[in-house]
């Protein structure tokens, strides 16, 4: 019978995932404030088009 919880990590998908949401929890955390849209974008390597 297959396991639902034997979950290997080696999948790089998660990997990325794991550190992201990892680097967003230490950004909260040491921050004063609410962290903005455009900060939690560059935490997480996305960049906006830029207007018109």
């Amino acid at each position: 019978m297959h396991d639902q919880f034997d979950v290997s990590l080696e999948d790089r998908d998660l990997l990325v995932e794991v550190e992201l949401t990892t680097n967003l929890i230490i950004a909260a955390s040491e921050a004063e404030e609410h962290l903005t849209p455009q900060q939690i974008d560059e935490i997480l390597g996305v960049t906006r088009p830029a207007d018109g």
